[in-house]
C-alpha cells in the first residue's frame, strides 16, 4: 500500500494520517508476524529515530479502538498486535515461541454465535502446543 493509499485508509475510519501512525500502520499490515510493541519499535528505529515506545503503544490502542489491529494476550509476557483482525485462531508453539494464525469457518463460530443466551462480539481462540518444526525434534 503506498502512502496515498495509507492516508486515505486512515481518514476511512477517522484517523488523521500522521507520519508515526502511517508508518505504524503500514508496518502492521506488511508483518504478519505477531508483534510486540518492544519489535515494532526496534524494526522502525532505524527510519525513525525520534519514534518512542510510548508513541507505538497509544497508536495501536487507538487502531485497536477503531478495530483496525488486534490486541492478542496470547502468554503473561507479552501483548501483540496484528493487522488482520477477521475471525481466526492462533497457535503458539512452546518450545520456540513462533505465533501463526489458524483459520476458523463460520460453521466453526455459529453454534455459539447462535445461542441465545450469548452475545459475543469477539473470538479469542488459541491453542499452544509444538510447531511442525519442534514437534519433529
Amino acid at each position: 500500500m503506498n502512502n496515498q493509499e495509507m492516508h486515505n485508509y486512515l481518514k476511512a475510519y477517522g484517523i488523521r494520517p500522521l507520519h508515526n501512525t502511517v508508518a505504524i500502520m503500514k508496518y502492521m499490515l506488511e508483518n504478519e508476524n505477531h508483534p510486540t510493541i518492544e519489535k515494532i519499535y526496534n524494526d522502525l528505529l532505524p527510519t525513525m529515530p525520534t519514534l518512542s515506545k510510548t508513541t507505538i503503544y497509544k497508536t495501536l490502542n487507538m487502531l485497536s479502538d477503531k478495530k483496525m489491529v488486534k490486541a492478542l494476550h496470547i502468554d503473561d509476557k507479552n501483548v501483540r498486535y496484528e493487522a488482520h483482525v477477521r475471525e481466526h485462531a492462533h497457535f503458539k508453539c512452546k518450545k520456540c515461541g513462533l505465533i501463526y494464525d489458524v483459520p476458523l469457518t463460520e460453521t466453526d463460530i455459529v453454534p455459539f454465535r447462535g445461542s441465545p443466551n450469548h452475545n459475543p462480539e469477539e473470538t479469542c481462540i488459541y491453542f499452544l502446543g509444538k510447531c511442525r518444526e519442534c514437534g519433529l525434534k
